[in-house]
């Protein structure tokens, strides 16, 4: 980019050659959102405009691991978990259309491109994340229920994208639910996560505006000693049971078919996925007071391991039939862990990646802290809604817990290389 981008070319030139060495022996695996592959890369830190020379050196595995943008599926989907996150939604601004929205997404997607590969964006970079590399950033957009109406677009609106049902224990506020426009931003460093955020928020212009932001963390990558499947900040390992996708009908239930059923006007959905996103917010306070005992009577697992109360390890088949010496199951029939299970639900299964928030404390004095919970799925009515229904009526975790947000969006498959993202959806 040239000076009449508004790029700084200092930081443009060093961002460049951050990431322009291919590494050897400390090179790490490039995630591909998409297919799950991998690729060696690594990179070299230039001197910054300004910095002290020989104050170059080789990035950690951590900030040089790069996710690809391009590929039939979005980044941000079957990414392993970052350790900071952004989510938030956008509305189109009163006026814009779908000429607005189109001009929005190209923007967008360029951003990410550039800043998924490690580069600045394309135009005013801050240099908030000067010196870093990739560090795992992924963006993912989606579209809202909404959108469809403000862009002319209603004939092409999925049914899968009807709202979601009302459930008896949520308590949705409506101003951080939903919206035109979705956006998941992910990162392994802070910084990067940070400044992915301001691009995309200063290129939405005068096309959309911020309708909710939430903003989320992990575990850092390397904390444990082995890895392992995150825990909640009600101590839980969370995610056991998430589909794997080396598991032959992995694809069949987190995404959409190229060509599946449905009316032509929906194809542009192929290889896309839905995202259920809902504010979870934890009671910790009245959590922390139970017993361990009562803790993982209530998940129906261990909190040391994540493995079922009949025994074994995380990853052990719970044996839902089997029964203690006072003649009761084992898991209790209303334990989240049985209620939840795929085998209690038809099959259905989605792909969760959440993450923790906390918002400091609540007017009431508790916590205000939770999981921003996040979930993936061929088709929502088949994944989240019936399981969500179940746990409605009877889930003995649902006196710890409160919806207080909930969204839905459509998130199309992974741009071609030169496409951007919704391209089939605002131009098909």
């Amino acid at each position: 980019m040239t000076e009449s981008s508004g790029s700084n070319p200092d930081i443009e030139i060093s961002r460049r050659r951050l990431l322009g060495t291919v590494g050897a022996a400390g090179a790490v695996g490039l995630a591909l959102g998409a297919t799950g592959g991998a690729l060696a890369h690594s990179a070299i830190a230039d001197t910054p405009a300004g910095g002290t020379p020989g104050s170059a050196g080789s990035l950690s595995s951590l900030g040089a691991t790069q996710v690809a943008f391009h590929g039939d599926h979005q980044a941000g989907i079957t990414t392993p978990l970052q350790s900071k996150g952004h989510v938030l939604a956008f509305d189109l601004a009163p006026g814009a259309g779908r000429t607005e929205a189109a001009a929005l997404m190209r923007r967008w997607s360029e951003t990410a491109r550039r800043l998924m590969a490690g580069e600045t964006a394309p135009t005013g970079d801050s240099g908030i994340a000067l010196d870093a590399g990739p560090s795992s950033l992924t963006i993912t957009f989606g579209f809202g229920h909404s959108f469809f109406e403000r862009t002319g677009l209603t004939a092409r609106r999925p049914t899968a994208l009807d709202p979601l049902p009302d459930f008896s224990s949520d308590r949705i506020d409506a101003q951080r639910s939903n919206g035109d426009l979705w956006v998941q931003i992910g990162a392994d460093d802070a910084l990067v996560a940070f400044h992915a955020l301001r691009a995309v928020q200063k290129d939405a212009g005068e096309a959309a505006r911020v309708r909710w932001q939430m903003n989320g963390f992990n575990r850092s990558p390397g904390a444990t000693g082995t890895p392992m499947t995150a825990r909640n900040l009600m101590g839980q390992v969370d995610g056991t049971a998430n589909p794997k996708p080396k598991e032959p009908d992995f694809d069949k239930r987190i995404f959409v078919p190229e060509a599946g059923p449905g009316p032509a006007e929906h194809a542009w959905m192929g290889s896309g996925s839905y995202a259920v996103v809902r504010r979870i917010r934890m009671l910790l306070d009245d959590w922390d007071k139970q017993s361990l005992a009562q803790q993982e009577q209530v998940i129906g697992r261990t909190k040391a391991t994540g493995a079922p109360l009949t025994g074994g390890d995380e990853t052990t088949k719970m044996v839902l039939d089997k029964l203690g010496a006072d003649g009761k199951p084992v898991i209790p029939s209303n334990a989240h862990a049985r209620i939840s299970a795929p085998a209690q639900n038809g099959g259905a299964a989605m792909l969760r990646r959440p993450f923790s928030f906390h918002d400091g404390l609540a007017p009431d004095g508790t916590p205000d802290a939770g999981l921003l919970f996040i979930c993936w799925q061929a088709d929502p009515l088949r994944g989240f809604v019936p399981v969500q229904r179940k746990l409605d009526r009877g889930d003995a975790l649902s006196e710890f817990i409160r919806h207080e947000s909930s969204g839905l969006y459509a998130v199309p498959a992974g741009p071609r290389a030169g496409e951007y993202v919704g391209q089939r959806l605002l131009e098909g």
